[in-house]
């Protein structure tokens, strides 16, 4: 059984004992999360959400992702620059499916 989930801008097709990374959430370690944009679940589609359907997590990290270089060049002048970035996340466990 899987769903599909909306979150963070993105879909996630996600099942139980599943790890996921999303973007970050307010939320601390060890706490419940639940999802309920759900787009699809045990065969049914919604329009656009499934009514009464959930998938429940378990927060167990915040962090950053790795550094990504950023250099920005104009040819035949002296214009450089060199940035860095480093994107927030969240490592979600997902522990139920429900709809």
């Amino acid at each position: 059984m899987f769903a599909i989930i909306k979150t963070g801008g993105r879909q996630l097709k996600v099942e139980k004992d599943q790890t996921i990374f999303v973007e970050k959430i307010d939320k601390n370690e060890g706490e419940t999360i639940t999802f309920t944009d759900i787009l699809f679940i045990n065969g049914k589609i919604g329009t656009p959400y499934v009514e009464n359907a959930s998938v429940t997590g378990i927060i167990e990290k915040q962090g950053k992702a790795k550094k990504i270089v950023v250099y920005r060049h104009n040819p035949k002048s002296t214009h450089k620059r060199k940035l860095g970035h480093r994107q927030l996340f969240t490592k979600v466990k997902i522990t139920e499916l429900k709809g």
